[in-house]
């Protein structure tokens, strides 16, 4: 009696948008609750009755399922912006999402800056599969300005913008006690990138 051939190695059931979507609400559920070293996988599975086999087949583990979690939850992709204009790209950065939710997002990655100082493996994911991704789609966006006659080429601030959006994201908690919301980070940019790019607001 013939038997069926064997699968093939490596292959995987995706998951649809909706079950995944929900997963990533568990996680950063979780993650405000319990911080990240007290997350487990098995916490996860057990807050979204899946298995710890489907969670381990769709990410490699504990720092991947938070680093796509956090990706997923960003309001907006660098990379899906492209409005023809440098001021209108930037316009295009920000979004209406209330301050209530804007708070609670910038107290996650306050709790996350102790767990990826201290966990390699998170840093690394989270470079890979959030940071490094923005950054390239950020200089995709200024190149184009910069072919479009927008910017100078020879700009010294090109370098910096990343580094300038993210201390606006971190100064503002800091020194006004409020999050980065919309408003604060339009005039932001009208004050500070902007002109440091040659760019009139």
């Amino acid at each position: 009696m013939p038997t069926e051939p064997p699968k093939p190695a490596g292959r995987r059931t995706r998951l649809t948008p909706e079950r995944e979507a929900e997963l990533y609400e568990a996680v950063l559920d979780i993650l405000r609750e319990v911080g990240y070293d007290a997350l487990t996988m098995d916490a996860v599975a057990a807050r979204t009755h899946a298995s710890k086999a489907t969670l381990y087949r769709q990410w490699k583990g504990k720092p991947e399922l938070v680093a796509g979690a956090l990706r997923h939850n960003k309001p907006v992709s660098l990379a899906d912006i492209d409005t023809g204009t440098v001021r209108g790209d930037f316009r295009a950065m920000l979004c209406d999402t209330d301050e209530e939710r804007m708070e609670r997002d910038a107290a996650l990655m306050r709790g996350l800056q102790r767990a990826v100082h201290d966990n390699p493996d998170l840093n690394r994911a989270l470079r890979e599969l959030l940071v490094e991704p923005e950054v390239a789609a950020l200089d995709a966006m200024l190149r184009r300005a910069v072919d479009r006659g927008e910017l100078a080429a020879d700009n010294p601030a090109l370098g910096f913008v990343a580094h300038a959006m993210l201390g606006a994201f971190m100064a503002r908690p800091m020194v006004d006690n409020r999050p980065a919301d919309a408003e604060y980070l339009s005039a932001y940019i009208d004050a500070v990138i902007l002109p440091a790019l040659g760019v009139r607001p």
